[in-house]
């Protein structure tokens, strides 16, 4: 039964990745990616060589995707689109932003922390508790 191949149901789902080469293939290498039948993959490399705009229509096309349900992408690469990550607003799929090898996680930049901490501080105010 463990040998058997998964096979695609409508309630199966992808975790889509923009970052940067040793990241995306570290999550390739546990199994994360996929090509489908038009040959669309559910990662974009960032390089020196990707434009704002590549990272741009990659970010919009996994989030209107509705096979994929998280999208990983490396926090120096959302700075770049920070527009666009601020102005999502969603629930699936999720955006979570993770670091990468060289450059560190910086919580005053991730859009999702400070939208928690918008709404526990909106609702501490509401219920009168600080």
């Amino acid at each position: 039964m463990a040998n058997r191949a998964q096979i695609p149901t409508k309630n199966s789902a992808l975790i889509a990745m923009i970052a940067d080469e040793d990241t995306v293939v570290g999550f390739l290498l546990a199994g994360v990616g996929n090509v489908d039948l038009r040959r669309k993959t559910n990662y974009l490399i960032v390089d020196s060589k990707t434009t704002v705009k590549q990272i741009e229509d990659a970010f919009k096309e996994f989030t209107t995707r509705e096979d994929i349900a998280i999208v990983l992408i490396s926090q120096y690469v959302a700075n770049m689109i920070r527009f666009l990550v601020d102005s999502y607003n969603k629930p699936v799929p999720a955006i979570l932003e993770i670091p990468s090898k060289d450059h560190p996680y910086d919580p005053a930049h991730d859009s999702v922390l400070s939208r928690v901490k918008y709404l526990f501080s909106t609702e501490s105010v509401a219920s009168g508790r600080r």
